[in-house]
């Protein structure tokens, strides 16, 4: 027989797992595919709102069984300790001592494969099988082709590259999807009444006036971890600019921390968060998606964590600015482009005025930014431009 053998956390598993084994078992003509949820994964850390194993393996059992030559086993949640690949596939071949094995895994665990325990022996045990939509990017391509090329040259085995066209998600991804309410079309409908039943990934979590470490535990988990040092930056500035100019630190740390908790969500996923929690989007918008983030984010801000409409608006405007912003709403606009980890030309400068004089240190920052859309050939919300003429106008009017 060919067997498939397709390991992973599967926290939660979603559709993307199924549809790449699904793939995989049609390519490789495979007999059957073994699903096999890690006990304790030793490439990676669990997430800390994770579900635990054995809830994982019954989600995974959920999503495969039905499937015709698909069987979820629990061989590692029987294992004490790390659930290494080279233990399992050592007893699978003991158990299947005349059959191929084929290990299924994706583009990371692929590129990292030299980095596991005994990559050698699980070699020798099996052929190895990446699944990517390497094919469209020409950059993850070469990647891939060039780390086959080496597993070929060191262990003796052609790997196989197979394109996947399903859409691409993580069950990171998955997990905020479910906070958000809008996780249905990623996952089985099994999983997700589970989730649904057992509150799992926050799908019952009630998140209104959180204290704060507790706001910022959940927000920074909502955010890809390349953005987090962005939040808490932008917080820590925004409570600062809040203490020199007299505004409220507690109100200006809670916008800050969750300034762009909807940022992660792609175009699709803020379109469908918009429409689920009533959010009206003008065409100029909807044509510039990067702006829907601060709509979605103040909604999730009043409806899911209870915030008073002072931080919803502060959220909500923090990307464009509008004319006649309230103290609170300047400084989340400022925080966003001054905070520490801003390194782009002339934010010395700004930050340098905003330390001053908040007005001054706003209208500098809405400047450069609609002098930057303007080079980069891209429009520029009306907002910002009233916002910018509010703010002259008001300078004026002092100085007669």
């Amino acid at each position: 027989m060919r067997i498939g053998v397709y390991g992973g956390s599967f926290d939660p598993p979603h559709l993307g797992h199924v549809k790449a084994a699904l793939t995989c078992k049609k390519e490789l003509a495979l007999d059957k595919v073994l699903v096999i949820p890690a006990n304790i994964p030793p490439h990676k850390t669990l997430a800390s709102g994770g579900a635990c194993a054995q809830v994982r393996l019954e989600l995974t059992k959920l999503a495969f069984s039905d499937l015709p030559g698909f069987e979820v086993l629990d061989l590692e949640l029987r294992r004490d300790g790390k659930s290494y690949t080279v233990d399992t596939l050592r007893t699978l071949k003991a158990q299947y001592p005349k059959d191929d094995l084929f290990l299924m895994m994706g583009t990371d665990m692929f590129l990292s494969f030299q980095d596991w325990l005994r990559p050698a022996e699980i070699a020798k045990y099996a052929r190895l099988v990446c699944f990517s939509r390497y094919d469209a990017d020409e950059k993850n391509r070469a990647a891939l082709e060039k780390q086959a090329q080496a597993l070929q040259a060191a262990f003796g085995q052609k790997p196989v590259l197979l394109q996947n066209d399903c859409f691409d998600i993580s069950s990171t991804e998955v997990r905020r999807l479910v906070f958000f309410g809008i996780a249905e079309p990623y996952l089985p409908a099994a999983v997700r009444s589970e989730i649904q039943l057992r509150g799992l990934y926050g799908a019952k979590l009630d998140a209104k006036g959180l204290p704060f470490e507790k706001l910022r535990e959940l927000s920074l988990s909502l955010h890809k971890k390349t953005r987090v040092a962005h939040a808490e930056g932008v917080c820590e500035t925004a409570r600062e600019m809040a203490k020199r100019f007299g505004a409220d630190e507690h109100l200006a740390a809670r916008a800050g921390i969750l300034h762009d908790v909807t940022k992660a969500l792609n175009e699709a996923q803020q379109l469908a968060l918009a429409e689920k929690l009533g959010v009206q989007l003008t065409d100029f918008e909807r044509q510039n998606p990067q702006l829907l983030h601060a709509k979605t984010g103040a909604a999730a801000a009043r409806t899911l964590f209870g915030e008073c409409e002072d931080v919803a608006s502060a959220i909500e405007w923090h990307t464009t600015g509008k004319p006649d912003m309230t103290k609170l709403e300047k400084i989340v606009y400022l925080a966003d482009m001054i905070e520490p980890n801003r390194s782009y030309s002339g934010v010395d400068e700004i930050r340098a005025v905003a330390e001053r004089d908040l007005d001054e240190g706003t209208l500098l920052a809405l400047k450069r930014t609609i002098a930057f859309l303007h080079e980069q050939g891209k429009a520029v919300c009306e907002d910002s431009s009233f916002a910018l003429d509010f703010l002259l106008t008001e300078r004026n009017s002092k100085q007669q």
